[in-house]
């Protein structure tokens, strides 16, 4: 029997040892370490407006490369640059379209990195993704828990009077606390320059969330009944809420109304159609299939310049499979970090291992 590759960690050998500590750095697009040393990113206090201009999560170097700034960058396309400015011209949602891998989640974090606009709110889509998911959390359960246990505190163990309640706070004076709010929701928030927000494979969604989101994409605007109804009752009509950055805004009677409408990327597989109400509300954008140069490119932002031209072969080869098979960028590369490490005999089948059809039968 062979010894085992030496590049393997995992060994299969049956017998506990210290080989974890030979694990080298994570690819650059799934390191996590640090992201939490940034404060999240938002408004604070009664005059902010949620915009998290300072970035910070690590989000943009995972999509965008770490090595972006020493690659020299794709320029998209003259019809692509034209329908993105399209889209902030008009104010109006860009639905983008295209193959997995094609770049259509990394087009936010490229708009959100040139213009300034902070860390980039995603709203990844699944089956039981509903609009209110997107828009804000009511924690009633917590809340009906928190009132309950102060009503205990008050009465006491034994049910006397502990106060004689001329000291007790107006329960809807902190109903902020169990309100927050979702990535379109905070968005939405008025702010002088728009957010970016990623509404990430739509076509994953049930039937009813396109339609669904129409209003909220054509007025920029909601409410929040459960602030709307107490709203009298609130200091100035106002409740202290939080964003999906973690910070805290202050909400005026229930609504939130945006000053400058967010700069909405829809993607989309291609898996599904879309009524033609939410078509006619978007700029419509379909991403082809990268060239050579381009996926040079994006691999020399993620893993530089001596790894672009280490796996040019495989670049290649990647290529000339992807006009007959459903197969994706991430794979690709997946495929140049890992055989960089793995013995030059095994390069090839392991490659292969790494990217495989995605549309063949399971």
């Amino acid at each position: 029997m062979s010894e085992p590759s030496e590049w393997l960690i995992y060994r299969g050998a049956g017998e506990p040892h210290g080989g974890i500590t030979q694990l080298p750095p994570p690819p650059p697009w799934r390191d996590f370490a640090g992201r939490g040393d940034a404060s999240p990113n938002g408004a604070e206090g009664a005059g902010g407006t949620g915009d998290g201009r300072d970035g910070g999560d690590g989000s943009a170097d995972r999509r965008l490369g770490g090595y972006r700034h020493e690659a020299e960058l794709h320029r998209p396309g003259a019809e692509e640059l034209e329908m993105i400015n399209a889209a902030l011209y008009l104010r109006r949602p860009l639905l983008v379209t295209g193959s997995p891998g094609a770049g259509k989640s990394t087009l936010a974090h490229s708009v959100a990195h040139e213009l300034g606009l902070g860390r980039v709110l995603r709203w990844p889509i699944v089956s039981r993704s509903a609009l209110q998911d997107g828009l804000y959390h009511y924690d009633a359960i917590a809340r009906l828990q928190d009132v309950q246990l102060a009503a205990h505190s008050v009465t006491g163990p034994n049910g006397a009077n502990g106060t004689d309640g001329t000291d007790r706070q107006d329960p809807s004076a902190d109903i902020g606390s169990y309100i927050r709010l979702g990535p379109l929701g905070t968005a939405l928030l008025p702010s002088e320059q728009p957010r970016v927000l990623l509404i990430d494979e739509l076509d994953k969604s049930d039937i009813d969330l396109p339609n669904d989101l129409l209003n909220v994409l054509e007025e920029g605007e909601f409410g929040i009944p459960e602030l709307e109804r107490i709203a009298d009752r609130l200091p100035d009509g106002e409740a202290e809420v939080l964003t999906d950055d973690g910070k805290k805004v202050r909400i005026k009677g229930g609504r939130v109304q945006c000053r400058a409408f967010p700069f909405v990327v829809l993607t989309s597989n291609g898996e599904r159609d879309f009524p033609a109400p939410l078509m006619r509300r978007c700029i419509h954008l379909e991403l082809g299939r990268p060239d050579h140069q381009r996926l040079a490119t994006f691999v020399r932002a993620h893993l530089g310049d001596e790894a672009a031209r280490a796996g040019d072969d495989l670049i290649s080869h990647f290529l000339e499979r992807s006009r007959s098979e459903l197969i994706s960028t991430d794979q690709l590369l997946n495929a140049i970090y890992l055989t960089d490490a793995a013995a030059p005999a095994g390069r090839d089948r392991l490659a292969d291992l790494l990217i495989q059809r995605l549309d063949r039968p399971r």
